[in-house]
C-alpha cells in the first residue's frame, strides 16, 4: 500500500510530531495551571455521559 519511502517519511514525522507537541506543552504547562483548573471535571463527566449512552443501548437492544 505504501512505499518504503513513505513508511520511513510518516515514522520520522510522527516522532518529530510528538516531540514538539511535548515540548510545547511543557511550555505552557504554567498557563494551563492557571487557565484551565479543574478541566478534568468536565473531562470525567463526558466520558461518563458517553458510558451511560452505551449501557443505554446494550439495555435497550435486549
Amino acid at each position: 500500500m505504501f512505499s518504503q519511502g513513505q513508511l520511513i517519511f510518516g515514522l520520522c514525522f510522527f516522532i518529530a510530531f510528538v516531540i514538539v507537541m511535548i515540548f510545547a506543552y511543557r511550555k505552557d504547562l504554567a498557563l494551563h495551571k492557571i487557565f484551565y483548573k479543574g478541566n478534568y471535571k468536565v473531562l470525567l463527566v463526558f466520558l461518563l455521559f458517553i458510558a451511560l449512552l452505551f449501557v443505554i443501548k446494550i439495555f435497550l437492544k435486549r
